[in-house]
């Protein structure tokens, strides 16, 4: 099973060819391919190479597939015994991807 771990956003994510994931905002139109060139770990037919920190020549090929925003979230700020009371809502932003092939050179 083919396989790589990338980072975007701060984040890493594992994924295969023909995953759908969620990433954090990343310009782009529904369509649009887009390459990532920090991949941290592949797995190709039983041979793992293992970066230091990325590994050279390797890509992870996407597709983007929707952009959207996230579940309201509540940011409560409290101070006790001083009347300080803060509330705020958060929706992230994301990008979901759909990945086309994973390649090393």
């Amino acid at each position: 099973m083919d396989y790589a771990i990338f980072q975007t956003g701060g984040k890493q994510y594992r994924v295969k060819q023909g995953d759908t994931i969620r990433v954090e905002s990343i310009p782009g139109d529904e369509g649009d391919a887009i390459e990532f060139d920090e991949v941290l770990m592949l797995s190709q037919d039983g041979n793992v190479s293992v970066g230091a920190p990325t590994v050279d020549g390797a890509r992870v090929t996407t597709e983007v597939v929707g952009k959207g925003r996230g579940k309201k979230i509540i940011v409560f700020k409290y101070k006790a015994k001083t009347r300080y009371r803060r509330k705020n809502g958060h929706r992230q932003h994301y990008t979901d991807l759909r990945v086309i092939g994973i390649s090393q050179q």
